[in-house]
């Protein structure tokens, strides 16, 4: 074993290459640099280790990679070098130039992933940005990461995306679809399942006895009792109703332009949002680099930086890791959490 202080008996966590033309990978050679002594959750990355020495080359970092050929091999690693599991790119990828060559590589990054945390050889998986329309030219046919995810691991439950800061904790019901889709999508089984699947995590891998939802109004002053919309009259305040019947704690619908200043994030532990930016601005606003994306729903732990690929700033050195340190770090607590239980 390691002699990390306060290593756990976990195994450890497994790190997606993202698209090799993004900040993903030197944000990953920042990340252990800055928390190999003191991590507590060991990490590896599924990628080249011949595009990360070059990487750590050009930005002028002094990082020993050790290749691994298993997981169980990067806790006794992970304090002298960065453990990497070979993903061999077949073409030369250079910052902030995406090119779909990459893309295959990229997806079987993610599946092995995927494959170690459901046997078990992993604890959790943590994903680095990916470029969907590249993803999209190899026949890539989900929206993101959550969908994939949720199909290939055969999920019982829709899985659900919570952004997770120190300041907030933000669920939009509705994720990447048009402002007007997101609307017409809405529905009050939608939003029950939403906020079910919310509260049980809440409960299961944050350790919140008795999780707090409020639920924020989709039109402006949450409809003005139905002179501005009636979807809260018609849809969030049933679905609420039934969720209180069943003895979830949810209040609302609250008007979303007073839902996120200091005294009112007091009040609750998350709040449901009608559509995606709802959500995401107060998230990003009040925490951009330490920000957390965490699906749930999925019979595994998955977490990933709340950011893009960067590709305007790939290869500069000058990208924040706060968000993938984050990531990590929250993955590594839903596990104990689970654990714990």
């Amino acid at each position: 074993m390691s002699s990390i202080p306060g290593m756990n008996d976990c195994p450890p966590i497994a790190i997606t290459m993202g698209d090799p033309a993004g900040i993903g990978g030197e944000i990953s050679l920042m990340a252990w640099r800055k928390t190999r002594k003191s991590a507590v959750y060991p990490f590896f990355l599924i990628d080249d280790p011949r595009r990360l020495k070059a990487l750590a080359r050009h930005l002028s970092m002094d990082i020993p990679i050790e290749t691994i050929t298993a997981p169980d091999e990067a806790t006794g690693a992970f304090s002298g070098a960065l453990p990497v599991l070979t993903e061999t790119l077949v073409e030369e990828i250079s910052p902030g130039s995406p090119d779909p060559a990459a893309s295959k590589t990229v997806i079987h990054s993610i599946d092995r992933a995927l494959a170690f945390v459901l046997s078990g050889e992993a604890s959790a998986m943590v994903t680095n940005p990916i470029h969907k329309s590249a993803l999209y030219e190899v026949g890539f046919a989900y929206p993101g990461h959550t969908e994939y995810l949720a199909s290939k691991s055969n999920s019982k439950t829709d899985p659900v995306m919570m952004l997770v800061s120190p300041s907030v904790r933000v669920v939009p019901a509705t994720i990447h679809l048009s402002l007007r889709n997101a609307i017409e999508s809405l529905s009050i089984d939608g939003l029950k399942q939403c906020a079910q699947t919310t509260a049980t995590s809440l409960l299961n891998e944050f350790g919140i006895k008795k999780p707090k939802l409020a639920f924020a109004g989709l039109n402006p002053h949450a409809g003005e009792d139905g002179h501005l919309g009636r979807e809260e009259i018609e849809i969030i305040k049933p679905a609420i109703q039934q969720l209180q019947d069943s003895g979830l704690n949810v209040a609302g619908p609250f008007p979303a332009d007073t839902l996120f200043h200091e005294e009112a994030r007091r009040r609750y532990d998350a709040v449901i949002c009608m559509y995606h930016d709802q959500a995401l601005i107060p998230s990003k606003t009040l925490d951009f680099d330490s920000s957390v994306n965490v699906t749930l729903g999925l019979p595994f732990v998955r977490t990933s930086p709340d950011h893009g690929t960067a590709f305007d700033i790939a290869g500069t050195g000058t990208a924040n890791p706060g968000s993938l340190i984050a990531a990590i770090n929250v993955a590594g607590e839903m596990v104990s959490a689970r654990q714990a239980r």
